[in-house]
């Protein structure tokens, strides 16, 4: 037993002494030496170690090289593409004794990282363009000598920094807290990426594959997927890449619980909503050729909205976009900003109140400014704030801040017709021109949800050429430029009784004159209206009032013409109609056109509380100047009687 303990002691002695010794025995320099040939033979860039080296046998043999820096290539920005605080090199006992050295884990702590491209595209990762081994076929392309690997094993990065420059636009982006573990047994094996980062504040988990690190040597076509993990955005793709990455193409599946909270990370503010910017999601067939980025075909969903189509993206400064969507029921209300809630103005003697409010919160569409578009949409339908759109067709092209929305299929309020919107958002403040012609419209239900004026009835065909300039809504109301034209038929106008009114006048002007003051007058009545058979008029508008001088109207009962205006900033009407009432109730039918008894209407008041007055006063004139010329007329007979008898 004594003497098992005694080889057991004598092996404990040499192993310890193994420990001790064989660090000495082994050059560190011929390691370092080694290595950082090595690394130039393979990819021409020279690898400098100023903290020299250190070597331990125990519990493995390892290497640990300080202060390493491995230069970059000559048209850089710095002299170095990486450097790093230490590498350690966890080498197999055997490759000391056979002259090749083989690595089973490589770990470099706080690496400092720059990839870069030069003016002309040149990228820095390409590591083996210089070395004087790989050769260049006719194609161009980069090959490895016949029999050629390294293997790495384990390679971990912990605590680096990564940045990217493009020294073609210029750009920069930056990473953190780089920790990452990538398995690498061969050049000719799959490879293994797992780890994570912080980037602009958020910390995203990695996983990747590479089927061939050698295909991504030599500029082959090789197979890539990958998947991102983080709070924003959740993202995965598999396909293939080509062309030093220039070339991507593969199915691309990105999803998140914000919009807002996405593109607040990227810099781009969206005001947050309970019902608006939340959930997203895009799938589709990508494709990445140089700075086009295309989607064959793509869904994507934002809160209850669903989208598919196609598209291409140029990523220059400004990105250009081009694309065919179908937006489905495009409800765009949770995305414009919020209705002002400021009450009205108090009520005084010359302004009556007005519950009507124009909201005057500033819109800000200096985003036009950001990218060029040309879009072709269709949607089974569509609404904006109370107005609401049937199934439409439209093109839509962003350049330079310009925004022209040209409706080629239009169908609204039951009825048809093609426009023209064009939105200057260069400069402020902000000028909008619109060409509208709508044929077979109800008019009642677009005057009611474009400015909240729900008292004429009828259909037919809408005409304006309008143009406006401001920030807000309000402000565009109150510059609002340009002409109207309106044809209606079979419809009625509410608040009150025109023809009755008017009969009520005649009835009282075969009576007692004393008892008529300034006419008739009643306030807005919902359960009456003047019914008409066809109503025409144009609006000339100056600063959003509305003037009119020809308004024609034809009823079974009444004719009447009229003029006045609509204020629009103040929710105001103030018309004067004449009207020729009818001799006969017969109605439509009637071949009685007389309408010799003429009485004036005035409307008048803001759009919640118009009143109707009917002005007799004219009229008893008209009637007391007759009375008077059939008394001079009796007289005159009588005396001429007088003088020649009967």
């Amino acid at each position: 037993m004594s003497r098992k303990i005694n080889i057991l002691i004598g092996a404990g002695v040499i192993f310890a002494a193994a420990i001790v010794i064989i660090p000495k025995l082994i050059s560190t320099d011929a390691i370092v030496a080694q290595v950082t040939e090595q690394v130039e033979f393979v990819t021409g860039r020279k690898l400098t170690i100023d903290g020299g080296a250190e070597l331990s046998i125990f519990p493995s043999l390892k290497v640990e090289l300080n202060d390493v820096r491995f230069a970059n290539f000559p048209q850089g920005t710095a002299k170095d593409m990486m450097s790093m605080k230490s590498l350690a090199l966890h080498v197999p006992w055997m490759t000391l004794f056979n002259g090749k050295i083989e690595l089973e884990k490589f770990v470099i702590n706080e690496p400092v990282i720059l990839l870069e491209t030069s003016k002309a595209g040149e990228a820095n990762w390409k590591l083996v363009q210089a070395s004087p081994q790989p050769a260049q076929n006719e194609t161009g392309k980069t090959t490895l000598p016949k029999g050629f690997d390294i293997g790495l094993g384990e390679v971990a990065i912990y605590g680096g920094q990564l940045t990217y420059f493009d020294g073609v636009s210029g750009k920069k982006e930056e990473i953190t807290s780089l920790n990452l573990k990538v398995l690498l047994d061969s050049l000719h094996l799959p490879i293994t990426v797992d780890g994570e980062l912080a980037y602009k504040g958020e910390t995203l988990k990695l996983l990747a594959s590479i089927d061939n690190l050698a295909k991504v040597i030599s500029g082959e076509t090789y197979a890539f997927s990958s998947e991102v993990n983080s709070t924003p955005i959740t993202l995965s793709f598999k396909g293939s890449i080509a062309d030093q990455g220039k070339a991507i193409t593969g199915q691309l599946d990105a999803k998140g619980a914000s919009l807002a909270k996405l593109v607040q990370w990227q810099g781009v503010t969206l005001q947050e909503r309970d019902n608006a910017f939340n959930a997203f999601s895009v799938k589709g067939e990508m494709s990445l050729q140089g700075e086009q980025f295309t989607l064959s075909q793509f869904y994507a969903s934002l809160d209850v909205l669903q989208i598919s189509g196609k598209s291409t993206v140029k990523l220059a400064n400004t990105p250009v976009i081009n694309a065919e969507l179908d937006l489905g029921f495009l409800d765009l209300n949770p995305y414009l900003p919020p209705v002002s809630n400021t009450p009205a103005e108090p009520v005084t003697d010359t302004r009556p109140a007005t519950p009507i409010v124009w909201d005057d919160t500033r819109l800000d569409l200096s985003s036009l400014k950001q990218l060029n578009a040309t879009l072709k949409v269709t949607a089974n339908g569509l609404k904006a704030r109370e107005i609401t759109l049937g199934e439409n067709q439209f093109a839509l092209s962003i350049k330079n801040g310009i925004a022209t929305i040209k409706l080629d299929k239009f169908n609204a309020y039951e009825g048809q017709g093609v426009g023209l919107v064009v939105v200057n958002a260069a400069a402020e403040p902000y000028k909008i021109n619109t060409e509208f012609n709508l044929n077979a419209i109800n008019a009642a239900p677009l005057l009611n949800d474009a400015i909240g004026f729900d008292k004429v009835l009828g259909k037919g065909s809408v005409a304006f050429s309008l143009s406006t300039q401001g920030v807000s809504q309000k402000q565009w109301i109150g510059a609002l430029e340009g002409n109207l034209n309106f044809a209606l038929t079979d419809g009625g106008v509410k608040g009150a009784n025109l023809a009755e009114m008017v009969r009520q006048g005649k009835e009282m002007l075969k009576g007692d004159f004393s008892s008529v003051q300034d006419g008739l007058s009643t306030d807005f009545d919902k359960d009456k209206k003047t019914d008409f058979s066809s109503l025409t008029g144009t609006f000339m508008f100056a600063k959003g009032v509305g003037t009119n001088n020809d308004l024609m109207m034809a009823s079974p009962l009444l004719r009447i013409t009229g003029s006045g205006f609509v204020d629009l900033p103040q929710t105001l009407v103030d018309y004067r109609l004449v009207t020729g009432i009818v001799d006969t109730i017969e109605g439509q039918n009637s071949t009685d056109t007389s309408t010799g008894f003429k009485v004036p209407v005035r409307i008048k008041g803001p759009f919640h509380a118009v009143t109707t007055k009917l002005d007799l006063s004219d009229a008893v004139k008209d009637k007391a100047k007759e009375k008077v010329k059939d008394k001079a007329k009796e007289k005159l007979k009588d005396k001429l009687k007088g003088l020649f008898g009967n």
